[in-house]
């Protein structure tokens, strides 16, 4: 029987689980305990609090069967450098924290999650949505039309 995904906007009551789900990612994604900081509830708690009062935050949920199953925030794009773009040239958006829990995964989920992101970053006037993609989750964007940037990499350790 196939399960009806309910994607809403998720409210601040939210943080704390979403806040697990990007624990989770990192976990997920190889990166060991002891490289993420014991306070990190604290610090991504933080963080959204930040986002949500500076830059236009908005996390939306996957729900099945009245249990959260998945995440995904999106805010404006602080940038790496001096913004001296005005905003008609130059406003990103940035999706992070895409999360599906595993048994959830490929539903589709994580697609309809980003495809919301998305819309809430046109909606502020965003001129291009950024994201960081796990090896997992770079077909599910691919998919929704995002291409590979011309962000190069050096590794240093």
């Amino acid at each position: 029987m196939q399960k009806t995904i309910d994607i809403r906007e998720a409210s601040p009551g939210a943080d704390a689980l979403i806040a697990a789900h990007f624990y989770r990612l990192w976990q997920d994604n190889a990166i060991p305990g002891e490289c993420i900081y014991p306070n990190w509830l604290d610090l991504t708690l933080k963080f959204i609090d930040r986002a949500r009062r500076e830059l236009s935050f908005k996390a939306f949920v996957a729900e099945v069967d009245g249990q959260i199953v998945g995440s995904a925030s999106c805010q404006l794009f602080e940038g790496l450098y001096p913004q001296i773009l005005t905003p008609q040239a130059r406003q990103y958006g940035y999706i992070w924290g895409v999360y599906v829990e595993p048994p959830y995964r490929r539903q589709g989920i994580a697609q309809q999650l980003t495809k919301e992101a998305i819309a809430h970053l046109k909606s502020l006037g965003c001129t291009r949505a950024i994201l960081h993609a796990s090896p997992s989750g770079k077909s599910v964007y691919e998919h929704l039309g995002f291409s590979t940037s011309n962000e190069m990499r050096l590794d240093l350790v």
